[in-house]
């Protein structure tokens, strides 16, 4: 059996294009109950899909390759010609499968590198499969192993703790200047997307008093809704200043809204309060002077992409330590596929010597039937410590074997030599070996 990984991403495919094969969760489930209705290939065990804004990627557990068929499948869900996706698709499997599925939940192939959502994407994704039925021991286990590399990424490195996007970088600018951003008064001018993922950001922090300030209320009026806020126009700048402690402007004006000699004015009626400015229009809103006034802190684009670069080069510093992580975690996933080929063989010894140790043991207890209650016990206790001595040494080779690849073939001359055709064996014993491992 082996892994294999179809899929595409912003590396690879156009945003119009990952627009239509997007998925929602319940296409999602519509789509893995396919697999049990018959209508995916036969040879598909297993499979997990991974569908976010900026990728769509099916895992699949099969005996031989089925790139053709998960591209089929994908294309057929859609209804999106197959010629207009497969330049875009990409194509891994085993060990290359694994390191990709890690190296996605470690944050290290995302948009912005680190960032933090993905790890909670990838754990959905394996929810859904569960949901569906439609993952089985060997995904399971790899889509766990991803989601540990990804928890020990964060909180064994840096790779997530600095801000990498230009809205939480100007809310945790304006976080550490306010120092009660719980209570702090947030006035946004402009209905520009930025804002809007600033005041988010900020939101998601504690704050929670928000006013908008636009040309027009009824724009202003429908941000406000959303964030349970107040609405003015720009005739009332002046007053929402004097009440603001944080000032998001981005509006699509061709010249300054915020003049210096207003912005001073605002000072003086509030001495004793900072004022924070982020400035995300271009052109800029806020007068570049009005940032020299005592008391005030401006920031505009090129302070936030200035910064947003510095975080950036923090996180890539951390990408050794993220991926030296990454090869511990797929060591051990390697050590538990190679496992796979000998644990039929393992459990079916265990068994075997089992049944012959009881009844070796009901035979010697019937032959000495003056034995006392704790004299039988010591006797099963020393027919299972021998059993275990003796089982012991070959139970090491196999998984030592698995490990170096020979798993598979000791594991059939063994079976071969140590249990009769007529001895119990395990469900999983007959299934083909599984192998992969990791470049």
């Amino acid at each position: 059996m082996h892994i294999y990984c179809l899929g595409l991403n912003h590396f690879t495919a156009s945003v119009a294009l990952r627009e239509k094969l997007a998925f929602d969760d319940d296409q999602i489930r519509a789509a893995l109950s396919r697999l049990g209705c018959g209508e995916t290939a036969n040879s598909i065990r297993e499979m997990v899909i991974l569908a976010t804004c900026n990728r769509v990627e099916i895992y699949a557990i099969a005996a031989h390759p089925v790139f053709d068929e998960l591209e089929t499948f994908l294309t057929a869900t859609h209804h999106v010609p197959r010629a207009e996706i497969a330049p875009h698709l990409f194509r891994l499997s085993d060990g290359e499968a694994t390191r990709h599925l890690l190296t996605v939940a470690a944050g290290l192939d995302s948009l912005v590198l680190g960032e933090p959502q993905i790890l909670g994407q990838v754990t959905h994704a394996l929810e859904l499969a569960r949901g569906q039925a439609a993952v089985g021991p060997i995904l399971s286990r790899l889509f766990q192993t991803a989601i540990h590399t990804g928890k020990r990424a964060r909180t064994e490195t840096s790779i997530s703790r600095n801000p990498a996007s230009v809205s939480s970088l100007a809310a945790g600018l304006a976080e550490k200047a306010v120092p009660h951003i719980k209570q702090a008064q947030i006035v946004v001018l402009g209905a520009g997307e930025m804002a809007e993922l600033a005041v988010e950001a900020l939101r998601k922090r504690g704050a929670s008093h928000v006013l908008v300030v636009n040309r027009t209320r009824e724009r202003a009026r429908a941000l406000a809704q959303r964030w349970g806020g107040e609405t003015a126009t720009f005739e009332n700048l002046a007053e929402a200043l004097t009440r603001a402690d944080i000032l998001i402007a981005s509006t699509g004006a061709p010249h300054t809204l915020v003049q210096t000699k207003l912005v001073a004015a605002v000072m003086q009626a509030r001495p004793r309060r900072p004022l924070v400015m982020i400035d995300i229009a271009v052109p800029r809103d806020v007068d570049p002077a009005a940032g020299e006034i005592p008391g005030v802190r401006l920031y505009d684009m090129d302070h936030l992409n200035h910064h947003l670069q510095e975080s950036l080069g923090e996180r890539a510093a951390e990408v050794p330590r993220v991926e030296a992580i990454l090869n511990e975690e797929i060591a051990r996933f390697d050590e538990y596929i190679a496992a796979l080929d000998v644990l039929p063989l393992i459990a079916d010894l265990s068994k075997r010597a089992e049944v012959i140790r009881q009844a070796e043991l009901e035979k010697t207890i019937r032959r000495l039937p003056n034995l006392s209650p704790a004299e039988q016990k010591r006797i099963a206790a020393l027919t299972q410590s021998l059993a275990k001595k003796l089982l012991n040494p070959a139970i090491l080779q196999l998984r030592a074997a698995a490990n170096n690849g020979d798993g598979a073939e000791l594991a059939a001359a063994a079976r071969t030599l140590l249990l009769p055709e007529d001895a119990p064996s395990s469900p999983a014993s007959a299934r083909q070996p599984f192998r992969t491992k990791t470049p």
